[in-house]
């Protein structure tokens, strides 16, 4: 496979490969419709000017023509992907929802951690708090666990299991469904 970015010695090749730019170029034109001569024809327009049979070079030729920066942003540019979709897998291109979904997990989880923090830091300041003015540790208690005990039977987005527990700010690695203290 000429023009791929090799691997480590021994290991798989880089999956940012120029032969998986060159799969991908072909899956696109060819998800459109469009022949060698309409795509360079619209990379000519976009401002990236690359003629039929260099395309047809790209994809098919062995070994294959080697893709430059410039004609990479452009294919991009031209399928209304961005640079790093290009760059990928083939085998993901057809399933562009899953990469995003698996986006929308990363970032989702990325919340929560982010949340989890936000809260365990505003349970820390909270006892500091009660550690100063120990003669309102009872009802600060009762306050937090009504609070809690409003959201838990608030309606919302979350079906599942709450990440709540008594007394205590949960973790992403704790099981929700335990009791507290398990």
């Amino acid at each position: 496979m000429s023009g791929s970015v090799p691997g480590p010695p021994g290991g798989p090749q880089s999956m940012w490969s120029e032969d998986n730019v060159a799969e991908r170029v072909r899956l696109e034109r060819e998800a459109r419709k469009w022949s060698t001569a309409t795509l360079a024809e619209r990379m000519s327009d976009a401002g990236f000017p690359i003629n039929q049979s260099a395309i047809w070079r790209i994809e098919s030729a062995e070994p294959r023509r080697r893709i430059n920066l410039d004609e990479a942003i452009g294919f991009a540019q031209v399928f209304g992907i961005d640079l790093d979709n290009l760059l990928g897998p083939p085998q993901l291109a057809m399933h562009e929802r899953a990469v995003q979904l698996i986006d929308d997990v990363r970032t989702s989880y990325r919340a929560i951690r982010a949340a989890n923090d936000q809260l365990a830091a505003a349970q820390q300041a909270l006892e500091t708090y009660i550690d100063a003015h120990p003669e309102i540790e009872d009802e600060v208690g009762e306050a937090v666990s009504q609070v809690i005990a409003e959201e838990l039977v608030t309606p919302g987005p979350f079906s599942g299991p709450r990440l709540v527990h008594f007394g205590h700010p949960p973790t992403v690695d704790e099981d929700p469904t335990d009791p507290p203290g398990e």
